[in-house]
């Protein structure tokens, strides 16, 4: 592929303009929302997608997310009129980090989908996303913007550390305020299925729907041959390079177990707990996954990266209950630990 001088720009208005430039040419930019940094592209142009897949080294057959930044910008991406629960789910939580699938129309490339006859589309709420899309003057597709099994980004300087060179632009924004993607749901059958968890959690749907069913992949790896409907749904995602072994139960049993797995570890452990659990660990190395679950959910891809960057090659984690917003939190955890999730 080919090598870029990659430039870090803030979000101003000339920058935005260049970026949409960019995209309007075939070029990648990555850029803010409110979930993780995204790589854009535009989302009806084949050959810009694909340099999407060649810039992550993302597998074919994982899906990407379409941006849009008005409602009216939905139908034509998509080949039937949407729900009336759809659209109470629009309503209530658009713009924000929620992605809906739908029957795609012909306009959406099969690159886009990796060859399903679906499309994922989201409206974000970052104002700096929105603003790319309009002055790219077309839907961009955008999966995270990191190198494919990487943690995702959620500032610019992490985007930075994995496609320096191999993209034209970043546009800085700052860190992300959510810090795990969005909630990705499949609208196409009777009741609203997740296929990922995000900010929007099951519970909020459910009020807003009357039901909502997880999808049984969410805490478990695919099966052989089947093949991901939704980004994230890989086996092992958002990944350290150390290996990562997650641990569930009581509190007190959690953090015993743990301490006896770093003291037993060879090479380099390391600790990721809530942030009021460190001093029980003593003077063993430990990273802060802040104060509660929100907490969590912004700080887990920064302290993975942290992790790389200290050079651990063995990480033990505190888990939380797979409820709410945990749900997207053990998610994103089982994923980075290959399911390695023990009881205390």
């Amino acid at each position: 592929m080919t090598a870029f001088d990659t430039e870090l720009l803030p979000v101003t208005p000339e920058a935005l303009a260049r970026a949409g430039a960019l995209i309007r040419s075939g070029e990648l930019v990555a850029f803010p929302t409110e979930t993780v940094y995204g790589l854009g592209a535009d989302a009806l142009n084949a050959d810009a997608v694909k340099r999407i897949f060649e810039a992550k080294g993302r597998p074919g057959d994982n899906p990407l997310i379409v941006h849009i930044s008005a409602l009216d910008q939905l139908r034509p991406l998509i080949s039937v009129e949407p729900s009336e629960m759809a659209r109470a789910l629009m309503d209530a939580c658009w713009p924000g980090p929620m992605t809906l699938i739908f029957p795609k129309s012909e306009s959406v490339p099969l690159a886009v989908t990796a060859g399903l006859d679906t499309v994922a589309v989201r409206f974000p709420a970052h104002p700096a996303a929105r603003a790319l899309i309009d002055a790219a003057r077309r839907p961009v597709a955008a999966p995270s913007a990191n190198r494919s099994g990487r943690p995702s980004p959620t500032t610019a300087a992490h985007v930075l550390a994995d496609m320096d060179g191999r993209i034209p632009m970043i546009l800085d924004g700052g860190p992300c305020a959510v810090g795990l993607e969005s909630t990705v749901i499949d609208m196409t059958g009777d009741v609203p299925r997740i296929l990922r968890p995000g900010g929007i959690t099951p519970e909020m749907i459910s009020a807003v729907c009357g039901a909502a069913r997880v999808d049984e992949a969410v805490m478990r790896p695919l099966k052989e041959g089947e093949r991901p409907r939704s980004p994230g749904m890989k086996y092992r995602h958002y990944a350290p390079r150390g290996s990562l072994t997650v641990v569930q139960g009581d509190e007190a049993a959690v953090i015993a177990r743990i301490k006896r797995l770093y003291d037993a570890a060879e090479g380099t452990p390391l600790i990721l707990a809530l942030e009021g659990h460190l001093p029980a660990y003593g003077d063993r190395r430990a990273l802060s996954l802040g104060k509660d679950v929100a907490g969590m959910a912004r700080a887990l891809f920064d302290a993975l990266r942290q992790a790389d960057d200290l050079g651990a090659d063995a990480l033990f984690s505190e888990a939380v209950p797979a409820d709410g917003l945990g749900l997207a939190v053990m998610n994103r955890l089982g994923r980075a630990a290959a399911f390695h999730i023990i009881e205390a």
